[in-house]
């Protein structure tokens, strides 16, 4: 009878638990998993977006900044957003302020100078931090991947190209532009798959 009892408890204390469990507490376990597909984000509206939506499809994860010298590549983003949107392929922004402050705003800001300035239609998702013991989950397992070169983010507008199946195929830091032909050679090679 003591079992059952101490049964009954640790079995409703972990549904209770499980049930108040928080996004960070999720995305922990997610970046054991190693999984993309296993992340919950919030998008720049505060809403809950699951990874696992964008299964079957080729992503650029990129952080960026309204005040860089990288800037100007939201309209690169923008451009091949555009030229492989109808053909299974997603951008996934995240808005930082991890390198010299250069994403001061809030995310409405953010949102409003996206598409005042670069016309903007790709997803856009809450301010993260890439850097440091609270950096995001989801970038803790992009930075750690086995197929590309590991380490810290290095500046805004650093890219990490995700296959259909969710797997880090590519890593392109900043300087390298969106609209290159390193950058639309990969993604079309994933379209292809």
């Amino acid at each position: 009878m003591r079992y059952i009892k101490l049964f009954l408890i640790t079995l409703f204390t972990f549904i209770f638990i499980g049930n108040s469990f928080s996004l960070n507490q999720i995305n922990k376990e997610a970046t054991m998993s190693g999984g993309i597909y296993d992340f919950i984000v919030k998008d720049i509206d505060g809403k809950n977006i699951k990874l696992s939506d964008f299964k079957g499809k080729v992503l650029l994860i990129v952080n960026v900044a309204s005040r860089c010298g990288y800037t100007p590549q939201y309209e690169g983003l923008q451009k091949i957003y555009d030229q492989y949107k109808d053909k299974g392929f997603e951008i996934l922004a995240f808005p930082c302020n991890d390198f010299k402050g250069q994403e001061p705003g809030t995310n409405q800001e953010i949102k409003e100078f996206c598409s005042a300035n670069y016309g903007v239609t790709f997803k856009l998702f809450d301010k993260i931090k890439v850097l440091g013991d609270d950096k995001m989950p989801l970038y803790e397992t992009l930075i750690n991947s086995e197929s590309v070169e590991k380490g810290d983010v290095k500046w805004n507008f650093e890219k990490f190209l995700i296959s259909k199946d969710g797997k880090v195929e590519a890593r392109f830091r900043s300087k390298v532009k969106p609209e290159s032909e390193e950058v639309t050679s990969a993604i079309e090679k994933l379209l292809a798959k």
